[in-house]
Order: C-alpha cells, then sequence, then structure tokens
C-alpha cells in the first residue's frame, strides 16, 4: 500500500486528536459527561491539588447540593403535612391506602420532570446525542451501584443493569410501602401524639441499621444529636394538651386542633405497637436505599442526583403497576371503598400528592449524597416549622407557637446542627484518607 494512503497515527502533543469523534459542536462533554478527558490533563491537574485541598472541594461541593435539596424538601414536606391534615381533619376524605396509592405513583414523574430541566439546560445540544449520554449515565451509574464500585471492569460493562434495578426496585418499594402504610392503619387506632413519637424514632433505627449494613462508626457525637433529636420530637408531641401536626413522608398527616382527642383511641396499645414495626421498617428502609441503590462513595453529586431521581420513579412505577392489586380486594372486603376525591379535595390531593412527590425526590437526593441518618434527622425539622406555619394560618387553622413547640423544636435543631458537623467532618476524613492513598500510589506508580 503507498505510504500517502496510509492513516496517520501521529497524535498531536496535547494529546487529543485533530478530528474529533463526532463533527457537531454540540457533542461536547454535556451534564456529567462519563467520557473520560485526556490522560496528561488528568494527571496534571491531579497533581496541581493537594488531597487535602481536593477533599475540601468535592465535600463542600456535596454539602452545597445537600443543603439545597434540604430546604426544598422541608418547604414541600410542609406544604404536603398542612394539605394532608387538611384533607383528613376539615374535608373529612379518608382513604388511606388510596392517598398512599396516589402519593407513591406520583414519583413516577421524577424521572421526566428532571430529563425536561436537563433538556432545557443542554437544549442547543442534539436531541440523539443527549439521549444517548443520558442512557449512558443512568446505565454506567447502575454497574456502579450493583458492583459497588466506581470503575466497573471491561467484563462487568458488558452485562445489562437491569435484572438488578427491576429486583431493588421491587424489595425497596415493598418495604417502603410497608413502612408507609402502617401509619394509615395506626392512625385511627392511637393518639396523635403517640403516632408522632413513636414514627420519628424511625432516625434512631436508621442509625441502628447503618452501622451493620452501610459499616458506619459508633460515634458518641452521633448518638448524643440523635438521642437529643428524638427527645426534642417527644416534647413537642407531650408537651401541649393538643397534638403537633406532623406529616407521613407516605403522604398522610396526624395532629392539630381537630385531631381526635386521647380517649377516642380505641386500641391504643396495638396502634402503638404497629406504628412500632412502621417506625423500625422506615429506617430499615432509608438504609436498605442507601446501600442497595445508590452510588458508592466518590461518585461525583450530579450523577448521585440524576440516579436518585431515576430510582424514585421506578419506584412510582412499580406502585402504579402493581400495588394497584390492594384497591379491589380492599373495596370488596368493605375495608376501604374506593373512590377518587372530588371538589375541594380534589384540589388539595393534588397539591399534597405534588409537595410529596417534590419531597421524596429531594429525600431520595438528600440519602444519596449523605447518610440515611442525618436525612431522617433533617426530616425532623419539619414538626417545627409546621408549628412556625400553623401560628401564621387564618381561623380556623391558626395554632398559636406554644412553649413546647419552641422548646422541642430547639432541642431537633440543636441535634440537626451537631449532626450535620459530625457527619461533615466524617466524611471530610475519609475523602482525604483515599485521596492520601491514591497520591502515595500515583508516586509509586
Amino acid at each position: 500500500m503507498p505510504s500517502d494512503l496510509r492513516p496517520s497515527y501521529h497524535r498531536p502533543a496535547d494529546g487529543r486528536s485533530y478530528t474529533p469523534l463526532l463533527g457537531s459542536k454540540a457533542d461536547a462533554p454535556g451534564y456529567d459527561s462519563p467520557t473520560r478527558p485526556a490522560l496528561v490533563t488528568r494527571r496534571s491537574t491531579f497533581h496541581e491539588r493537594d488531597p487535602e485541598t481536593q477533599a475540601t472541594y468535592d465535600i463542600r461541593k456535596r454539602y452545597t447540593y445537600a443543603a439545597i435539596f434540604l430546604a426544598l424538601s422541608l418547604v414541600s414536606f410542609t406544604v404536603q403535612t398542612e394539605t394532608a391534615v387538611y384533607i383528613q381533619h376539615q374535608l373529612q376524605w379518608e382513604k388511606p391506602y388510596c392517598m398512599l396509592y396516589l402519593t407513591h405513583g406520583s414519583w413516577t414523574l421524577l424521572w421526566p420532570t428532571q430529563l425536561l430541566i436537563l433538556r432545557i439546560q443542554k437544549w442547543n445540544m442534539p436531541w440523539s446525542t443527549f439521549w444517548r449520554r443520558h442512557v449512558q449515565i443512568l446505565r454506567s451509574t447502575a454497574l456502579m451501584v450493583e458492583h459497588g464500585t466506581l470503575h466497573p471492569s471491561v467484563r462487568i460493562s458488558q452485562r445489562s443493569p437491569v435484572p438488578y434495578m427491576v429486583k431493588m426496585t421491587a424489595f425497596v418499594t415493598c418495604a417502603l410501602t410497608i413502612a408507609g402504610g402502617s401509619w394509615y392503619v395506626a392512625v385511627n387506632m392511637t393518639t396523635a401524639s403517640d403516632l408522632t413519637a413513636i414514627y420519628n424514632c424511625s432516625a434512631f433505627f436508621a442509625y441502628a441499621f447503618s452501622i451493620p449494613l452501610l459499616h458506619e462508626k459508633v460515634r458518641f457525637s452521633k448518638i448524643i444529636a440523635v438521642a437529643v433529636a428524638i427527645a426534642g420530637v417527644f416534647v413537642v408531641a407531650y408537651g401541649d394538651t393538643s397534638p403537633a401536626k406532623h406529616g407521613n413522608k407516605s403522604g398522610g398527616g396526624a395532629g392539630g386542633g381537630n385531631a381526635p382527642p386521647p380517649e377516642e383511641a380505641s386500641k391504643r396499645a396495638l396502634g402503638n405497637f404497629i406504628i412500632g414495626i412502621g417506625s423500625v421498617l422506615y429506617g430499615f428502609y432509608e438504609v436498605l436505599y442507601k446501600k442497595l441503590a445508590c452510588p458508592p462513595d466518590g461518585c461525583s453529586p450530579g450523577r448521585g442526583m440524576i440516579f436518585a431521581n431515576t430510582f424514585g420513579s421506578l419506584i412510582g412505577s412499580f406502585t402504579l403497576l402493581v400495588l394497584w392489586i390492594p384497591l379491589p380486594i380492599l373495596h370488596i372486603l368493605g375495608l376501604e371503598k374506593f373512590g377518587l376525591p372530588t371538589g375541594e379535595a380534589a384540589w388539595m390531593m393534588a397539591i399534597s400528592v405534588f409537595a410529596n412527590a417534590t419531597f421524596s425526590g429531594s429525600f431520595l437526593i438528600l440519602i444519596s449524597l449523605t447518610s440515611p441518618v442525618l436525612s431522617s434527622v433533617a426530616a425532623l425539622l419539619t414538626i417545627f416549622i409546621v408549628a412556625l406555619v400553623d401560628q401564621l394560618l387564618p381561623e380556623p387553622l391558626n395554632s398559636p407557637l406554644t412553649p413546647a413547640a419552641i422548646v422541642g423544636g430547639c432541642l431537633i435543631i440543636g441535634a440537626f446542627i451537631l449532626l450535620s458537623w459530625a457527619t461533615y467532618k466524617e466524611m471530610d476524613e475519609e475523602r482525604r484518607k483515599k485521596l492520601e492513598e491514591v497520591s502515595e500510589s500515583d508516586l509509586e506508580d
């Protein structure tokens, strides 16, 4: 073959080819692109930053995202709590399983909404390129989740992660549904104060399950923070004659001035036992999601957020496609007559469902970026926020802010600050240690 017909294998000095793989400028690396930069650039960038600076930067970036979604989750959970209590107490629309089905089913919208936002951000990128990269990110992240490594081998990368994701979706969704359903079963058996106090002990069980399943270290500061947070919940729950409002993470609400009096709790002991089981299962669900459906430590925050919302949509899809089965069974047995809300109840239900979907997506992202323990304690902040909102509402929804709500709220806030600091330091230490190990191995090479 003549030499002038042979392809040139000369590479330019900057480590990049003169001819791009795809001819369009829109094919430049987009959101959290899985493509890797040139080796020369990576190594030079790595040596420009020492491990401590890199660790601090990564942790701050992760916590910045976490703070944004924490604020979003608190606002949306407050809206969901207020609307759920109004629907159940004021409008007298009480269809527990139907409400659970609608709220969990609404999670299906998380992925399409996320896809729309990402598309708006990359509106000038051709759709085929955008879609291919999005699927590639989801597929590679799913492989990370399945095999617990940031760098799956070539052989592993050729396998499909779909069977694993289907199995984990069914497993996690069933655990979530049982945990959320226990609230609705117990709500008419026990008092609103008992329901609030026992249900929010899930923060303790989240920490208890994190030790064996996530290999968290037993730290005195975390134990104190969780204990103080639960103590704050008990102060709010039992410190007033009128039980405080609180929402269920699966869409329900309890408490408030129109809550049934304690003497009307027909089966208080049984209700407390059921909600106790639900508290354990909800803590287990949060840890289970972190272990089975979150990327391993070191994954970029953007990739983790994209996958969290996608998995939330899988939970919603499984709920819509499978968990409708109990609806006709409950209707036939007369345990819950099927019926959709109408009129004002329909509008309020739509707001509550939208707020719950927003909270759930933010909460899943928060767990993915931080830990189940910190996320669970963060959710307790809504008890105090709802008490503040109740003071601003017009009559007859208005409830004055009581000393018990203030004291309990301060305890919860203090516990959250302590736990946030302890978690930040722990993540910083672990990330710095890993970067130092990588730096030492790089020098040996």
